[in-house]
């Protein structure tokens, strides 16, 4: 059991609206799709094509959807976090909050309930469960975080646990998550992340000179490597697949998730579930290690739609991998990594 009083650990994930009412969803998408990091063009435009073209769109389609995967407690995604919380708590006599990027609770109520527990806070641990650095994930969640802590003005310190996408514990409990499902017969593991604008890459690039200009670029060590997206799913794929013994000609990367016309990183999920088949690839294990947690981009458009398009073109069997959610091995992940960090700011 881990303790120390004068210490917060704050969780923090993606987010979902508050209900599957169209309202929700609408106020929901304009928050997720009005982030800079998400959608970078100007604000005007931004604003003009999100409010004026895409959320009238999707908003009653994205509902749906909603209400599709919904639990009785809520959405999945927010129900998963609370689960993990306290699960996490259990090992911990440190308080630990949850907080969302988008919709709630915010970064504030999870500061301020902190405060109310401890009104001496001294510091705050703040992990994004996001294991790969991105512009609209990982650094969008930081950088939103810092920013109510900065105008609040609190006192206690604010520290961040960094992406761990090759941090032997979540490679542990990621891979122990799979392998129950390796028992059963398959014909190929496909590893869905969440896509990304190839543009995104370049601009996330330090260098200037490296991501998707150097060959096999992913495999090249440098600068840019902490802040690229496809070289740590690149990384998390390779080590999981190493520790689980997959042959290599039975496994692949894809991405899901494409928004808009623009060139996204390759292969496309949706694409690849209709031509697999026909490849010889009838039997399909699917995970989504973007995710941490369960939510519509795995419950919905791979476990439902995904799903219908596989059997669709001659698919025979079809088993989406649960995200970590709450695994045992995941849970002593989370608590490792916090606990790092409070010991390193102790020791400085």
């Amino acid at each position: 059991m881990v303790a120390k009083s004068d210490v917060g650990i704050v969780l923090m994930n993606l987010g979902s609206p508050d209900s599957t009412a169209v309202p929700d969803v609408k106020r929901y998408l304009i928050e997720f799709l009005m982030d800079k990091r998400v959608i970078d063009y100007p604000w005007l435009f931004r604003k003009i094509l999100i409010e004026g073209i895409i959320v009238p769109k999707r908003a009653e389609q994205s509902a749906k959807a909603y209400a599709s995967i919904w639990w009785e407690e809520g959405s999945p995604l927010v129900a998963l976090t609370k689960q993990l919380q306290m699960a996490v708590q259990n090992d911990m006599e440190i308080p630990v909050e949850i907080a969302m990027r988008y919709g709630n609770p915010s970064p504030e109520v999870a500061f301020n309930n902190l405060l109310k527990q401890n009104p001496d806070l001294k510091e705050v641990v703040l992990l994004p469960l996001y294991p790969h650095y991105a512009m609209s994930s990982y650094e969008t969640a930081v950088e939103y975080a810092q920013e109510i802590y900065r105008k609040k003005k609190y006192k206690f310190k604010l520290s961040t646990v960094p992406p761990f996408y090759d941090e032997p514990e979540y490679i542990n409990a990621l891979s122990e998550s799979m392998r129950p499902y390796l028992q059963q017969e398959y014909d190929y593991v496909l590893f869905s992340y969440h896509g990304l604008p190839e543009r995104h890459m370049r601009k996330a690039d330090p260098t200037g000179a490296h991501c998707m200009k150097v060959a096999d670029c992913c495999h090249v060590k440098s600068a840019a490597s902490p802040f690229c997206y496809r070289h740590q799913i690149t990384v998390t794929t390779e080590l999981v697949a190493e520790q689980l013994g997959l042959p290599r000609e039975k496994w692949g990367i894809s991405f899901q998730s494409r928004l808009g016309r623009e060139e996204w990183l390759k292969p496309y999920t949706a694409g690849l579930l209709e031509t697999l088949p026909a490849e010889g690839k009838k039997k399909l294990l699917i995970v989504c290690p973007a995710f941490v947690s369960d939510c519509l981009e795995t419950l919905e458009e791979i476990a439902v739609e995904g799903k219908h398009s596989f059997l669709s073109s001659g698919g025979e069997t079809f088993t989406m991998i649960p995200c970590l959610n709450i695994h045992p091995m995941w849970v002593k992940a989370v608590v490792k990594y916090c606990t790092e960090i409070i010991a390193k700011e102790q020791v400085v």
